[in-house]
């Protein structure tokens, strides 16, 4: 991927990184425990992003 990105491209790049991340305790806790992981969860090397 090129070093010098466009603001749109950063703002996608940037919202995929939000969404990877797992589910705060506190929906675990909230739920009690029924939510335990992201379902949109996506690993790096194996799931890519669309272009």
């Amino acid at each position: 991927m090129s070093k010098n990105k466009t603001s749109g491209e950063k703002k996608r790049l940037m919202k995929a990184l939000r969404q990877n991340s797992a589910p705060p305790a506190w929906i675990t806790v909230r739920t009690n425990r029924r939510v335990r992981r992201n379902p949109k969860q996506r690993q790096w090397r194996s799931q890519k992003l669309k272009d």
